[in-house]
């Protein structure tokens, strides 16, 4: 049985959805020490709990250790079951990974699935809902995978309640990621979600990215989610090339003025323009795992961050694949498979 040190790297939860994703895809059992041992609150919480469970669920898994605040798991997958499935986090933990870790193991099936997940939509230190939606299913399916996600219902930290639902489509022909260039920019537009919150907010975040981004006035929409189950504010700015759209994200805080907020998603936006790489860094970390699965393949991006790295190590334990990550003359990084 594979053991996995949780204090890998950055020692985050993504070490465990990582691991449990491969599992399931491999087949292979596996024991989890150490988990999150560098955050505040080591140990499971209530949103990888749920990450566990709703593995278990698809792939008939034994499981020893899945309670809240145990810093080890045993694994044990056997065969995963297409289907539709339906799990609510119960906190504002974040959907999209939830989905990312069940969602390799579902590709690879032969029968269509559907997912329905309740919690966080739209939440700080985890992909929103758009990046998911318009930035990393379009790079699945340049692999051949198709995914569809629709969003009923947003959900901010820390009511959570959000809802999105994901469809994915039965895989036949794989292909291996190519991106090495990000070809010319198309178009620059953005996303504010508003909830319960005064309107100047959203109006304060669309006069800073219309004066310090070239986006048309018009290119801005806002949108008052009067769904959501508590207040909540999100900034999105979608950078679209001829070769891929990036989205770069920012979060409304107490305390943290609208001018900041939007001020932060601008910077992001600028340092990936200026870097002339097609991937941005959170969305290099999204990759690696499909990319080690299908056909490999190579892109170009900034500096990993310590989470691709931490990634890409419990990616080689469990598939054996290794990936080149070197930086060239210009500054750019270049991810790729060996074999």
């Amino acid at each position: 049985m594979l053991v996995i040190d949780g204090d890998l790297g950055e020692g985050g939860g993504q070490v465990l959805r990582t691991a449990l994703a491969l599992s399931m895809c491999r087949q292979l059992p596996f024991e989890i020490i150490n988990i999150r041992a560098r955050r505040q609150k080591p140990g499971l919480q209530p949103q990888h709990l749920t990450a566990v469970q709703a593995a278990a669920a698809i792939s008939a898994a034994s499981v020893e250790g899945a309670s809240i605040g145990s810093p080890f798991l045993r694994f044990q997958p056997q065969a995963v079951s297409a289907g539709e499935y339906r799990f609510d986090i119960g906190t504002a933990g974040s959907a999209s990974l939830l989905v990312q870790t069940l969602l390799p193991a579902l590709m690879l099936n032969k029968t269509p699935s559907a997912l329905h997940v309740t919690g966080g939509t739209h939440n700080p230190l985890s992909p929103p809902f758009d990046f998911f939606a318009q930035a990393f299913c379009p790079m699945l399916a340049r692999m051949g995978i198709t995914v569809d996600a629709r969003l009923e219902r947003p959900g901010f930290y820390p009511r959570g309640g959000g809802i999105m639902q994901v469809t994915i489509a039965a895989t036949s022909t794989i292909r291996p990621l190519q991106l090495l260039q990000r070809g010319d920019l198309q178009q620059l537009s953005a996303h504010i979600l508003l909830a319960h919150l005064p309107a100047h907010i959203a109006q304060r975040e669309r006069d800073v990215l219309h004066q310090r981004l070239p986006i048309a006035e018009e290119e801005i929409i806002i949108d008052t989610a009067d769904s959501a189950f508590g207040p909540g504010n999100a900034v999105c700015v979608f950078v679209r090339s001829e070769h891929i759209t990036e989205v770069f994200t920012g979060f409304g805080q107490r305390g943290v003025t609208a001018e900041t907020v939007a001020q932060g998603v601008v910077t992001q936006v600028n340092e990936y323009l200026q870097a002339g790489v097609p991937v941005g860094p959170y969305l290099a970390d999204q990759l690696l795992i499909p990319m080690a699965l299908l056909e490999g393949g190579e892109f170009l991006t900034l500096q990993p961050s310590l989470h691709t790295t931490t990634n890409l190590a419990v990616i080689s334990q469990f598939t054996g694949q290794q990936f080149i990550c070197e930086m060239g003359k210009t500054g750019q990084w270049r991810i790729a498979t060996t074999n």
